[in-house]
């Protein structure tokens, strides 16, 4: 499961609030609940950690973690039951003065289930786990290939996850003694042919009904990789989902690192299509249909106060408190929140009209 922009940038605040604070010692606490996990266990293993505590030699270290302890299990009796997600609880003295008392208390859904329980005192909060929810769980299928060898393997998020690798019969270039050139130059052919036809089945295997995949990537050196595309080997489905061919200096596993490398501007293209294509709605509506689109802070939230939106489109270089202001009451209408990066001409557009602009539902005369 994915998250969306607006998922990924709330988590993004969330985390950078943690990280503001840090502890003198191992008084930080965290906790992570699993999807479905039951939370009466979790609050008494939070007492059973209580009493543990009372042996922590230093006296302001042992207040913090069992203040810190007691607001967590206050926190965790408002829920009635475990969120469907799990969640990830964090509960520690913030003070800025050492003796001086503070305990704060956080709580967020992830926005993906949890699966994994953690329970740990420490100078931080963990939020590892909350950062690499963050990372795009795209999917991109890879294939380097030249007439000798070929790796086949997909990279998922900025994990290259090697899957095949084959070796080719194709011989080289120089025919032994008595061998005719033509005969030569068939069994050569031939055995391309084969080499292609192999990749081409693994590609099938591979690519064909894996999930969550955007593109496939081909690379190699030379013009092996365009007559490999073009050998009508590669099943048409398959086919269609190649979105680049790169010209690379190596094969193997440094080829496949390589084709990540050269295909950045492909991916973050990939990454910002369905960005620019919202954004292009907007403006196309805003020229025909001026009455079906706001912009400005004052104005979408009228709009949105009334139930009138259907998507706000905020840039990411709105101030955090009003992405919240926004987000709580989009919540309330339904609304859809796509946050908008500034890494597009469109993106631009929109922090200059104001930093965010909302479809409605319905045109409202000005």
């Amino acid at each position: 499961m994915s998250i969306n922009e607006a998922q990924r940038h709330h988590l993004k605040r969330f985390i950078k609030e943690l990280e503001k604070h840090r502890g003198r010692h191992t008084e930080l606490v965290s906790v992570y609940i699993p999807a479905g996990y039951d939370m009466n266990k979790i609050i008494n293993h939070l007492g059973q950690e209580q009493g543990t505590a009372v042996n922590i030699k230093s006296a302001s270290t042992k207040k913090n973690v069992i203040d810190a302890l007691e607001r967590m299990i206050q926190h965790l009796r408002l829920f009635k039951r475990t969120p469907e997600h799990g969640l990830a609880v964090f509960s520690g003295n913030v003070a800025e003065r050492e003796g001086q008392s503070d305990v704060k208390v956080w709580s967020i859904e992830p926005p993906v289930p949890l699966q994994t329980r953690i329970y740990r005192c420490d100078k931080e909060f963990v939020v590892s786990i909350l950062a690499e929810m963050m990372e795009s769980k795209e999917v991109y299928g890879l294939v380097v290939i030249d007439r000798r060898d070929a790796a086949i393997a997909f990279l998922k998020g900025k994990t290259i996850q090697p899957m095949v690798k084959t070796h080719s019969e194709v011989p080289g270039k120089f025919r032994a003694g008595g061998q005719s050139a033509a005969r030569f130059a068939r069994q050569r052919e031939g055995a391309i042919r084969d080499h292609f036809k192999k990749v081409a089945d693994y590609m099938k295997e591979q690519f064909l009904n894996a999930p969550h995949l955007k593109g496939i990537l081909v690379g190699g050196p030379g013009p092996t990789k365009y007559d490999f595309v073009d050998s009508g080997t590669i099943t048409d489905q398959v086919k269609q989902k190649i979105i680049a061919i790169k010209d690379l200096s190596y094969t193997e596993d440094f080829g496949l690192q390589e084709l990540v490398d050269k295909s950045q501007d492909v991916l973050s293209q990939e990454g910002i299509a369905e960005e620019k294509a919202i954004m292009n709605k907007l403006f196309e509506m805003l020229a025909k249909h001026p009455n079906a689109v706001a912009y400005g802070f004052t104005e979408v939230m009228k709009r949105l106060e009334m139930g009138a939106v259907a998507i706000v489109l905020v840039s990411e270089a709105m101030e955090d408190e009003k992405i919240e202001k926004i987000e709580e009451e989009a919540k309330r209408y339904s609304s859809e929140v796509k946050i908008i990066s500034v890494e597009t001409r469109e993106g631009v557009q929109l922090k200059d009209i104001g930093k965010i602009a909302a479809i409605l539902r319905y045109e409202i005369q000005q």
